[in-house]
C-alpha cells in the first residue's frame, strides 16, 4: 500500500481534466490518494473528478479548498457554509471520504481550515485582487476569523486513532515559514490569505509526522521542528516551472 498526494488540480481547465482521465485504472488499486483541496468551484466538476479518482484508488481522501467555497455558479446555495456542506455530500456520493482513515499502522487525518490574518493583514491590493473576497459569501455574522474558528472547531471534534504512522493534510498552510523567504518580494502581499497559525497547533495535536498542504502552488518538501511538510500542487496549465504535474508518493508500506 502506498499513499500519494496532490493538491490544486483545478479541473475547471480541460488539460487538468484530461490528466485525471488519463491516470491508470490498474496501477493504484491498492493505494490511497490524498487530495488537498482546490478541485473546482463547480459541483459537477468536483463530482466528475472524485468519481474518476475513486475508480482508480483504493481510497480517496479529500478536503475542500477555497475555490470550493465560491458561489459563482451555485446561486441556489445561500452561503459558502452551505456550499461546503454540499461539497462534502458530493464527495461522499462520488466514493471519496472527508473523514479520518485508519489502515493497519497508518492514520490519515484531514484538517479543515481558512485564513484569519495570523500571517499578516491584507493590503488594499490584496483586497482588490483576491477572488475569495467576491466569490465567497459567508453568513452575515461571520468574518474570515470566524470562518477559521468554525473549521477549527470541526477539527477539534476529530479524535484520530493513534497509530505508528500519522499523516495529516489541509488545503491551507499551517505556518508561514513554509514559504517565507522562498517567495519573491512582489508576491508576499498574498501571505495573509495563505493559512492560519491554529492549523499548526492542530497538526501537532494529532501527532502527525507528515503534513500535506496545498494552496500556495509552490511545491516543497521540508522538515521543520520534527514534522515533514509536503506540497505537491498540480496547479494551472500555465504553471510549469514550480509544479510537477504528477502524483507524489509520500508513504510506502511495502518498503
Amino acid at each position: 500500500m502506498r499513499v500519494f498526494a496532490v493538491s490544486d488540480l483545478h479541473v475547471d481547465y480541460k488539460p487538468n481534466r484530461q490528466w485525471v482521465a488519463g491516470l491508470s485504472r490498474q496501477d493504484y488499486k491498492d493505494d490511497i490518494l490524498i487530495l488537498a483541496g482546490d478541485l473546482s468551484d463547480s459541483l459537477d466538476h468536483i463530482e466528475e473528478c472524485l468519481t474518476a479518482l475513486a475508480l482508480r484508488f483504493k481510497r480517496v481522501l479529500y478536503i475542500p479548498g477555497n475555490h470550493e467555497m465560491w458561489i459563482l455558479r451555485n446561486s441556489d446555495l445561500t452561503n459558502s457554509i452551505a456550499k461546503f456542506m454540499e461539497v462534502v455530500r458530493v464527495a461522499q456520493r462520488s466514493g471519496a471520504s472527508t473523514e479520518c482513515l485508519r489502515l493497519h499502522q497508518l492514520t490519515i487525518v484531514p484538517l479543515l481550515g481558512w485564513y484569519d490574518y495570523s500571517f499578516g493583514m491584507p493590503c488594499p491590493r490584496l483586497r482588490d485582487a483576491w477572488m475569495d473576497f467576491r466569490a465567497c459569501r459567508w453568513p452575515d455574522h461571520m468574518n474570515e476569523a470566524d470562518v477559521t474558528r468554525f473549521f477549527a472547531a470541526m477539527n477539534e471534534r476529530i479524535r484520530p486513532p493513534r497509530a505508528a504512522n500519522i499523516i495529516s493534510f489541509s488545503h491551507f498552510l499551517p505556518r508561514i515559514d513554509l514559504i517565507d523567504g522562498y517567495v519573491p518580494e512582489q508576491y508576499r502581499y498574498l501571505f495573509p490569505i495563505m493559512g492560519a497559525d491554529i492549523l499548526e497547533q492542530q497538526v501537532r495535536e494529532v501527532g502527525a509526522a507528515i503534513h500535506v498542504y496545498g494552496h500556495s502552488h509552490v511545491n516543497r518538501r521540508i522538515t521543520l521542528d520534527g514534522i515533514t511538510y509536503i506540497n505537491n500542487a498540480f496547479g494551472y496549465p500555465s504553471e510549469v516551472a514550480m509544479t510537477t504535474k504528477q502524483l507524489l508518493c509520500i508513504y510506502d508500506a511495502t518498503g
